[in-house]
C-alpha cells in the first residue's frame, strides 16, 4: 500500500516513510526497519518521523524494549494507476527509476 494521493504532496523521506509504512499497517516498523526502506540519512529520517507524528499522520508505540511507528488509520491504501498513468509510469516511481 501506498500514501493516500492527499499526503503525497509532503517532502520526500515523508511520502517515503509513509509508503514504507503502508506495507505493514497493523505491525509498524522500527527506525532500524524504516532506514532499511527508506533513501534517507538517520537525521532526515528523525525529521520526517517528527513532521508526521507532530501531524498525526503516524502512531508511535512501545512494544517491550522497541519503538514501533504505525500509520494512522486512513493515511494509506491501495495505489491504483490511473487511465493517465502507464504500467510503466508507476514501476518508474516505485522504484525510483
Amino acid at each position: 500500500m501506498r500514501a493516500k494521493p492527499e499526503y503525497r504532496d509532503r517532502p520526500d523521506t515523508q511520502v517515503a516513510v509513509l509508503d514504507a509504512l503502508g506495507d505493514r499497517p497493523e505491525d509498524g516498523m522500527t527506525v532500524f526497519e524504516l532506514r532499511s526502506r527508506v533513501d534517507a540519512d538517520i537525521d532526515h529520517l528523525e525529521d520526517a518521523l517528527a513532521e508526521l507524528k507532530a501531524d498525526a499522520l503516524i502512531e508511535v508505540t512501545r512494544d517491550g524494549e522497541r519503538t514501533v511507528f504505525s500509520p494512522q488509520s486512513g493515511v494509506v491504501g491501495e495505489h491504483e494507476p490511473t487511465d493517465e498513468e502507464s504500467l510503466v509510469d508507476v514501476i518508474r516511481r516505485r522504484f525510483s527509476l
